[in-house]
């Protein structure tokens, strides 16, 4: 019988994106997951334990406590660029090198609690947007000059709901180390 090591860089495979525009059901679903995702970090973290998120969740992988202050990171930069999305037509988004950015100093300097205190606060924010767009504003574009491509806010919506599940389950790869 052969057993199959698991994709432990994608646990939960790769983020596939809506070539047409979303339901409105599926809309809820990710918005609801967005929503979700700083009170299941927090329990996942409170899980693994602070000792535990000094260590990489696989070899050469980021630790916890870098995949934590890395969702704080990368989702104001989404939230910014939903907002931009919705007041520009058609911005060019700035990229950002997310292996430097999880390598400066506040990294380690700054307790994991401050970056889930602010993905609180921002998915907050960033909710209370999604829920009052139109179906027309979905639909609005940003261009990502590092993939060369634009993206709608349903597109952007998937990817980021994705994004937030992608790392939760890095940290619950740590937590099974800790079992």
């Amino acid at each position: 019988m052969q057993t199959t090591t698991p994709n432990l860089s994608y646990p939960i495979g790769h983020p596939t994106l809506p070539a047409q525009p979303l339901p409105a059901e599926e809309r809820v679903i990710l918005i609801k997951q967005i929503a979700d995702l700083p009170a299941q970090l927090t329990a996942a973290a409170r899980n693994v334990g602070g000792e535990r998120l000094l260590l990489p969740y696989r070899p050469g992988g980021w630790t916890g406590r870098q995949v934590i202050h890395h969702l704080a990171d990368s989702h104001i930069n989404s939230y910014t660029r939903f907002r931009l999305a919705l007041t520009e037509d058609r911005p060019t988004i700035c990229p950002y090198d997310e292996a430097a950015w999880a390598t400066l100093p506040d990294v380690d300097a700054t307790p994991i609690t401050v970056s889930l205190a602010l993905l609180e606060a921002l998915h907050t924010r960033w909710t209370n947007l999604l829920w009052h767009l139109t179906e027309e504003q979905w639909q609005r574009r940003f261009f990502h000059p590092g993939s060369q491509r634009d993206f709608t806010l349903d597109q952007a919506l998937a990817l980021y709901a994705w994004h937030g599940q992608h790392h939760l389950a890095h940290l619950n790869l740590l937590l099974k180390q800790g079992e």
